[in-house]
């Protein structure tokens, strides 16, 4: 991998190591360690802080490896690369001969995280976002707010979004400027008719099914490209090595 190339993937490592630090800061979770495994749900700032400390190690090792001719640290990049490479022809290859067991995991993540929805920022954040750009509500419909306990219909609720969804599961006005973020209240107490003239009725997990299936070329390019790239930065890698090593074996 060219130095410049190594470099500007480890400049990306410390900004998004930087970004995820300091979200767990303004969160507090810097000065409370054992807060990291407190929350119920899935903390977003983790994509931050691995992608992040993935990137960085193998742009040191990349950069100062090139650039010193450090044969160890070329090795070690490459097998890295490598193993990352494997890890994610793996993951796809088991995702697509496992694809019931993948739903339910999927199933099983979302309504995991629509329970600690108030819990995290982040996570509120991440969730609203999904249902406003696919436009669904749950993980399979609306009913699985039920899971939240600010959301549920039981009697015992003394919330004022009982029986509700977010706002992010509300259909959009063209005409509003501003969003109304009580738009979800009392939802699911109207019929299933009416529901879905307020609110999106189909869930996440099926909207992303068909989002899949209409961007599949899109995203298959994607997946291969990347693939392309580490297999080209192992191959260059491991030429540095050789010319190196055939270097060192004329002195």
């Amino acid at each position: 991998m060219p130095n410049h190339k190594a470099f500007l993937v480890q400049f990306l490592g410390i900004a998004f190591l930087g970004i995820g630090l300091w979200a767990w800061n303004e969160k507090g979770v810097l000065s409370n360690i054992s807060s990291i495994t407190d929350l119920g749900g899935f903390d977003p700032v983790w994509l931050f802080v691995v992608v992040g400390g993935v990137m960085f190690i193998l742009g040191f090792a990349g950069c100062i490896g090139a650039l010193r001719e450090n044969t160890f640290l070329l090795k070690f990049f490459s097998v890295f690369l490598g193993i990352i490479f494997f890890l994610e022809l793996t993951a796809g290859v088991l995702a697509f001969v496992f694809k019931d067991w993948i739903k339910d995991q999927l199933y099983f993540f979302i309504n995991n995280n629509i329970r600690a929805y108030r819990d995290d920022i982040d996570l509120q954040n991440l969730i609203d976002f999904t249902q406003e750009y696919w436009q669904c509500c749950g993980a399979f419909g609306a009913d699985d707010w039920n899971l939240n306990i600010y959301f549920n219909c039981t009697d015992s609720n003394a919330s004022r979004e009982r029986c509700g969804v977010p706002f992010s599961c509300c259909t959009k006005d063209p005409a509003e400027d501003v969003i109304n973020t009580q738009c979800g209240y009392d939802a699911r107490q109207k019929p299933e008719v009416d529901q879905q003239i307020v609110i999106y009725t189909k869930g996440c997990v099926p909207q992303f099914e068909k989002w899949l299936q209409d961007n599949l070329t899109i995203v298959a390019g994607i997946f291969i490209g990347i693939a392309l790239l580490q297999i080209f930065g192992i191959c260059l890698a491991q030429n540095l090595v050789s010319d190196i090593e055939a270097v060192r074996a004329t002195w």
